[in-house]
């Protein structure tokens, strides 16, 4: 690949052509983030792009690099979202063919957008990676240039210009520069240019923690694939990131941080309070990345600056993120609290208690000596929930703190009271499964499963992304367990056996 060298990327940066399609987004302070955190924190709204994310600007200034004689044969790229409406808009304004390969797992919304701009939309594979090495056949076939949604020195150049954009909106001080990583662009074009432009600045990458493949890079000074990435932040789920983007992150990045899922719908509940616009996962993983970075290093009075990267958010998912963002404020504690099967326990509970707010309490008679209720109580800081389970034992109502138990918060708490009667259902094993999105994904899996191999429970859930979660109870005797695993693993979709998990045992299990 051709690299150059840290002073050309400035050069390229400040020659990049983006804003005959991209706008300079403001700077914007959050200032409820800001008195909350006691800091003050800044937004690069690049979610109000005419794509709705930074990505405009990266693709657009790789076409116009381009010769007249590649654009008239036209452009191809690989991506499920930002990227994909990114190059479909440039080359509309370009007058230039455009065909964006995406895989047949995303969601129409997405499929629609880019085909509204005038691209021609080719579905392939269930993965980007997939859609990629299609893509890369088309490239071949039909002559076409293809656009690296990151590991191209003009996209990282376009990239980049927000970095400029940056410098030149902020001239006081600046401890710090979060930016959402995925590929790793983004990240290496604002680094090289604040790098240069102002050193003092500490550059910050975020990435989910189930997805930290830069992370995981500069560790081991190589670039490090991934073999699943969660998909929650469906604009930077990327299995592996660029040569040059792992060169420039090597070269001027100052730290990585990783967050969870809560944390991020905590931060699009933080932006959205702000500005009253609902980013994306990926376009609020820098204000969670900022969040959790000051309370680690305790800092306060500092002026950080989060990149708002994207605001293309599915409706299906806001349900899921309202859920999520109080665990994430840590505002509220999921708890399994046991108590005596007799009656007055549940006054004595709630008088445990106190006034402290119940956002969720569920129960059914299952044992005659004990039950176990799913409790949910808005609390002010995270140590408040330690100190309610030590008051909650100390009274003889021993409790487990579920709050960062994903399986509990992701599919359990619907189900309590779902215990079957002891006897009925023997041999079960408890499985969660990744289910691709699209139409028929469903019924393929359960065709897959012997007959003899009853479902005894199933709980599916819908979060608005490319993949959803299911968890499944199957009846197999022990004798059969390698077999199904053979059988699972011929099926092709991603399992993990939860049948030791502790919540399971306590409200569904026996």
């Amino acid at each position: 690949m051709n690299t150059a060298a840290p002073v050309d990327y400035l050069e390229r940066i400040v020659r990049a052509r983006v804003y005959d399609v991209a706008e300079e987004t403001p700077l914007e302070l959050a200032p409820a983030l800001s008195a909350r955190t006691h800091n003050r924190i800044l937004l690069k709204r690049e979610d109000l792009q005419p794509v709705f994310s930074f990505k405009l600007r990266g693709a657009y200034n790789k076409m116009a690099q381009l010769s007249p004689a590649v654009l008239k044969r036209g452009v191809i790229c690989a991506s499920a979202g930002n990227h994909a409406q990114g190059v479909a808009y440039s080359a509309q304004k370009m007058g230039v063919r455009a065909i964006i390969v995406m895989p047949e797992t995303a969601p129409s919304i997405k499929v629609d957008a880019v085909a509204a701009r005038g691209a021609e939309v080719v579905l392939a594979g269930e993965s980007f990676t997939d859609a990629y090495l299609h893509a890369r056949e088309l490239e071949k076939r039909e002559r076409l240039a293809f656009v690296h949604p990151f590991d191209d020195p003009d996209v990282i150049a376009g990239q980049g210009t927000i970095g400029l954009e940056i410098f030149r909106a902020h001239s006081g001080p600046l401890h710090a520069v979060f930016c959402p990583v995925g590929g790793g662009g983004l990240l290496a074009g604002v680094a090289a240019c604040l790098k240069r432009l102002r050193p003092e600045v500490k550059i910050i990458g975020v990435e989910t923690f189930d997805a930290d493949a830069m992370t995981r890079s500069l560790q081991h000074g190589r670039c490090v694939p991934l073999e699943q990435v969660g998909l929650f932040s469906d604009g930077t789920a990327v299995k592996e990131i660029g040569q040059e983007t792992l060169r420039l992150a090597r070269e001027y990045v100052d730290e990585m941080i990783s967050v969870n899922t809560d944390a991020i719908c905590a931060a699009i509940k933080d932006v959205f309070e702000d500005t009253r616009v609902i980013p994306e996962p990926a376009g609020a993983l820098a204000v969670a990345g900022a969040k959790a970075w000051l309370a680690q290093h305790r800092l306060r009075d500092k002026t950080v600056l989060a990149i708002c990267s994207g605001a293309n958010m599915n409706f299906d998912r806001l349900r899921f993120v309202a859920e999520r963002a109080e665990v994430g404020e840590q505002r509220e504690a999921v708890l399994a609290v046991t108590i005596p099967e007799r009656p007055g326990a549940f006054r004595i509970l709630c008088g445990l208690l106190g006034k402290r707010n119940v956002t969720e309490f569920s129960y059914r008679y299952a044992d005659p000596a004990t039950a176990h209720v799913f409790v949910g109580v808005s609390i002010h800081r995270r140590a408040d929930a330690t100190r309610l389970l030590e008051h909650l034992g100390a009274h003889g109502f021993p409790a487990v703190d579920l709050t960062d138990d994903d399986i509990a918060k992701s599919h359990i708490r619907y189900m309590v009271g779902g215990r079957a009667p002891s006897g009925i259902v023997r041999d079960e094993r408890l499985y969660r499964f990744s289910f691709p999105e699209r139409p028929g994904a469903l019924l393929h899996f359960l065709n897959q499963m012997q007959p003899e191999w009853n479902i005894s429970l199933f709980h599916y859930r819908n979060h608005g992304a490319d993949y959803s979660h299911a968890l499944v109870g199957l009846q197999v005797p022990e004798a059969d367990v390698t077999r199904l695993h053979t059988v699972l693993n011929t099926i092709g979709y991603d399992y993990t056996d939860e049948s030791g998990h502790p919540t399971y045992r306590l409200f569904l299990g026996h």
